[in-house]
């Protein structure tokens, strides 16, 4: 299998009936190219018809492959499973409402073409309301794009392009669908853009408000310790705590300071207290690093999961070396 498309979908009964005949566009669009593909349509748990038009039309269509969840797990957790479900070389998401357009599809493959690994859709004509959908779509895309230090337009795009072997080992929680791109990147993927078509809604409700917006930068936060401190945890526990310690202890010197100029008696100081807390608070912290540092190293060992990735060897595979990395 060539591509893989996969479209979350959520109470869609009212898009499927055009959705379906563009897909049927779509799909012969991709053959007319000499592309082998899939559509798998991941059932959100749906409370609607969409399940049962679905099933209609995969009857008539064996490259429409339909997941039905038990319920509403969210986008991310169906994006993931129609990934984990995919065979495709390249895995293609994209919304089901139809704001995303079909028709891009072939346009992602050709740039993916040219010798990158990740094609992310920027939406710069985006037909979304201003005050709701764009302005934090942008206050977050740029926030996303300094704390990560890939910068993409349009972060919240679902119209994407992956090569298979970045998203194999791509674990999905929260909103994190997002933040592939990063996951990527850091594994070492050629990762670049391509303005696509963004229709407005025609049927149906976003399913998407202005708290998803903070939601996705509490994930970032998650996102950024998990790239930076994944395996040095204590640098980012040691340092809160260093700094602690360090102002409980300059606190404490000018409590002395106080008592031996001002003759100013410690219970009537409430900066003696102060010190104290944030120099415990401290020690804490930099306990804690380590218990963190002794749990990465049981998680890794455990499942002797490698703290790094390798493109390729040279030589290395015949030699018999105990030493030889292990390809991921």
């Amino acid at each position: 299998m060539d591509v893989s498309v996969v479209l979350p979908c959520f109470n869609e009964e009212q898009t499927i009936p055009r959705l379906i005949p563009a897909l049927d566009e779509s799909e012969s669009a991709l053959r007319a190219l000499g592309k082998s593909v899939e559509f798998l349509v991941v059932d959100d748990g749906s409370r609607d018809q969409s399940f049962a038009l679905l099933r209609a039309a995969a009857s008539s269509r064996p490259w429409l492959r339909v997941i039905r969840l038990r319920r509403n797990f969210g986008q991310t957790a169906a994006m993931s499973a129609g990934f984990n479900a995919a065979r495709g070389a390249v895995v293609v998401p994209m919304d089901a409402d139809l704001q995303n357009d079909p028709a891009d599809i072939p346009r992602l493959l050709a740039k993916l073409d040219e010798g990158y690994d990740v094609v992310s859709g920027w939406r710069r004509d985006r037909q979304d309301k201003v005050a709701s959908r764009k302005i934090p779509s942008w206050i977050a895309n740029w926030v996303i794009g300094r704390v990560s230090g890939l910068a993409l337009h349009d972060y919240g795009c679902t119209l994407k392009a992956y090569r298979r072997e970045f998203l194999d080992a791509i674990y999905l929680y929260g909103e994190m669908h997002r933040f592939i791109p990063i996951y990527a990147q850091w594994a070492g993927a050629r990762v670049t853009e391509l303005v696509v078509t963004h229709h407005a809604r025609k049927e149906g409700q976003s399913k998407y408000g202005l708290w998803r917006t903070f939601k996705v930068l509490l994930d970032l936060v998650t996102v950024k310790f998990l790239g930076d401190y994944s395996t040095k945890p204590l640098y980012v526990f040691g340092g809160f705590g260093l700094v602690s310690c360090a102002v409980g202890t300059l606190g404490a010197g000018y409590t002395l300071y106080e008592k031996i100029v001002h003759d100013i008696f410690v219970h009537k100081n409430p900066l003696f207290g102060i010190a104290v807390f944030l120099f415990t608070l401290g020690v804490q912290l930099v306990l804690m690093g380590l218990l963190a540092e002794l749990q990465i190293r049981t998680y890794h060992e455990a499942q002797q999961k490698p703290t790094y990735l390798v493109r390729e060897t040279l030589n290395l595979e015949s030699s018999g070396s105990p030493l030889a990395p292990r390809s991921v």
